[in-house]
């Protein structure tokens, strides 16, 4: 077996691969970029080294950089863990003119499914299933659109050298098809430097079932069952689970053995994963093969008790696969969602910044978190937003959807936009729960998943909200007083007092209520409170309620009206987050010496809704607008956001310019309204 591998990765993929390797006594070079130099991956590796700055062009895709460390560290082998240069046959090439042995397919494999368009040739002769569509080389836009009229819409294109959503873009009539392919085109080549396309017929309510596959160097191949993927949002997926719910076991076989004869067909070595729509029929019709591991490994590994990281460094050694098609065994049910930095209300936009407030779920045999990041990291603009991926097993798909959901609750991250909990609601949505899938799951539920949840419990959020501060100041007077020595000093005390009066104090949140359709709605809070001989009364949004508790660090065991509850609280620069089973209930408290102003801001100037760099822009100084007008492009986490005018009115100047990097809030573009 090896003795050093390098990875040539990052973040939860890069973590999870030193795992396994440590495991087998394997030692391991981490490669880094200027921004990751503190990244959990470079802490876990036995040796890291800078690959360049931050920008992945620059460090991550380096080839010939990262071959160099390869050779100066003696590193026997390299494993690319997906994204970056997992599936770049130029470099499959280079490793093995460097005698490094590359962990997966061969080039010729990779360059086989690379192209979407080639794909689908080989696989019509491979007799895999195709959906109807056009694959070919000439690219005339006419001819395209020649061939969607003729197969009805809607259509799907698809960038051939396409990936994770990008360059992708349905299209529901013959009208949206021009602009809908220039974007998809344009997305393609800045994501991956090739805007061929492909296009074929959109089903309109198919599921995403994929095949994991396993080939070694000696022609032996298996199939180690599905997974469902079919919950998706802007066509990168959402939730997996394995095995797909309904599985017959001869669709099981029918799609497996599809999948290897695909595999074969290419002379495949290594993990892979075979993809296929299914439809409501149980027909099935290849979509692509993706010739690396997939980010959704782990659900197969939980269903089949095998480690795929194990196997990759195994083939790639020259050893035969350690089991055969019949020793294939599914025991149980394995979910897996992504924990993203992003604003699910908001169009699921990205975030970036510090995770000052991190808890996780406690593993165990029924829990698994797979991540790169700690407490205190950086979410960077530069890189995929994913903070980590949750996996949980049980013995069937109810059970394991029940431990999901309590892991979610268990999940608590504060001071940035996370979508843990839409996962929360989509987990525990009735018809997920009936397992109702196709892959627009998520637009047919949308009322239901994006509904406001921030004021959805009544009072008691608040009060534990209301009750944390009272703690936490009265913990801050007595520290104060044993600092001074002084313990019995009035001015130490946090009790209420008056002269002549009750004890009494106000406190003061405000509570953003997300709302999908439109602006989120400001609700503002006053409590007051009043000193009891144990505890307080609380006065609050029309409700009285005696209030007492302790508060541990971040964990507060509060007593409501006599009812026990526990709960736990983080407090960032004045953002109380009181985490409960019922979900995350965010609050501002206003603070009694500070000034509030509330003003409107009129100016129609568009602001740039995250961080990012400007693809394009679309406008002009002098230019005349409509309200919907496109004007800015932005990319941000390798996705495009198009900004669009608000109203109607005169482009008056442009502030950026394709290739700069904004921050989110920054003006991107001024006009003048046009008057009523």
């Amino acid at each position: 077996m090896f003795n050093k591998i390098l990875i040539a990765n990052r973040g939860e993929i890069a973590c999870r691969v030193i795992r396994t390797a440590h495991q087998m006594g394997i030692r391991c070079v981490a490669v880094y970029s200027e921004a990751d130099a503190n990244a959990m991956h470079v802490a876990m590796a036995d040796e890291a080294v800078c690959v360049g700055p931050a920008a992945s062009k620059d460090s991550y895709l380096k080839m010939d950089t990262i071959l160099q460390v390869a050779k100066d560290t003696g590193a026997q082998a390299i494993h690319p863990g997906y994204g970056f240069l997992s599936e770049n046959a130029p470099f499959v090439q280079k490793c093995q003119d460097a005698g490094v042995v590359f962990i997966g397919p061969p080039a010729d494999a990779i360059k086989a499914m690379g192209s979407k368009s080639a794909a689908k040739r080989i696989m019509e002769e491979a007799k895999v299933p195709l959906v109807p569509g056009y694959h070919g080389e000439d690219q005339d836009p006419a001819l395209l659109k020649k061939h969607s009229d003729e197969m009805g819409y809607p259509v799907l294109l698809k960038a051939t050298a396409g990936g994770g959503g990008k360059g992708m873009r349905v299209v529901w009539s013959a009208d949206e098809f021009t602009s809908a392919l220039d974007a998809a085109k344009r997305e393609a080549m800045n994501g991956f430097a090739d805007d061929t396309m492909l296009v074929e017929k959109y089903l309109t309510k198919p599921r995403h079932v994929e095949i994991q596959v396993f080939c070694d160097q000696h022609g032996n191949s298996v199939y180690l069952a599905e997974r469902d993927c079919s919950v998706q949002r802007r066509h990168q997926k959402v939730v997996e689970e394995a095995p797909a719910p309904g599985m017959s076991d001869e669709l099981r076989k029918a799609m497996g053995e599809a999948a290897v004869r695909a595999a074969e067909a290419i002379g495949y070595v290594g993990a892979g994963t075979v993809e296929f729509l299914l439809d409501e029929d149980g027909s099935f019709y290849f979509m692509e093969m993706n010739t690396r591991l997939q980010v959704e490994h782990p659900v197969t590994e939980l269903i089949t008790g095998q480690d795929l990281v194990e196997w990759q460094l195994a083939v790639a050694y020259g050893q035969t696969l350690p089991i055969s098609q019949d020793d294939v065994q599914i025991n149980g049910h394995a979910v897996e969602v992504r924990i993203y930095a992003e604003d699910p209300d908001n169009d699921f936009l990205p975030a970036t910044g510090k995770l000052e407030y991190l808890r996780t779920p406690e593993e165990n045999r029924y829990v698994r978190v797979d991540t790169g990041v700690r407490e205190g990291d950086e979410v960077s603009i530069y890189y995929d937003p994913m903070i980590a991926k949750l996996i949980v097993w049980d013995e069937n798909r109810d059970r394991a959807m029940q431990r999901m959901s309590q892991a979610l609750t268990e999940y608590r991250i504060a001071g940035m936009k996370t979508n843990t909990h839409f996962l929360k609601r989509l987990i525990d949505n009735t018809a997920f729960r009936d397992a109702e899938l196709d892959t627009g799951f998520i637009e047919k539920h949308e009322a239901d998943l994006f509904q406001s949840h921030g004021g959805s419990q009544g009072a008691n959020p608040l009060a534990m909200a209301t009750l944390y501060t009272l703690l936490k100041q009265k913990q801050q007077r007595k520290a104060e007083a044993i600092h001074s020595h002084d313990e019995t000093s009035p001015w130490h005390q946090f009790s209420g007092w008056r002269l002549n009066e009750d004890p009494t104090h106000v406190v003061r949140f405000t509570q953003t209520l997300a709302q999908k359709e439109g602006d989120d709605q400001q609700v503002e809070h006053e409590i007051t409170v009043n000193w009891l001989k144990q505890g307080y009364r609380l006065t609050l949004d029309g409700h009285i309620m005696i209030a007492d508790g302790t508060l541990n660090d971040d964990r507060l065991q509060a007593s409501l009206n006599g009812h026990s509850r526990n709960a736990f609280v983080a407090e960032l620069n004045g953002h109380v987050t009181v985490f409960t089973d019922q979900g995350a209930f965010e609050y501002q408290w206003q603070r009694p010496d500070l000034d509030s102003h509330d003003f409107e801001d009129d100016s129609p100037s568009l602001t740039a809704p995250m961080n990012g760099s400007i693809v394009a822009v679309l406008v002009e100084p002098g230019q005349q607008v409509t309200k919907g007008t496109a004007m800015v492009i932005m990319e941000a986490m390798k996705m495009e956001h198009t900004i669009t005018a608000s109203v109607d009115g005169t482009v008056t100047e442009i502030f950026f310019q394709p290739g700069d990097l904004v921050e989110g809030g920054a003006d991107l573009v001024a006009f003048e309204a046009e008057e009523a």
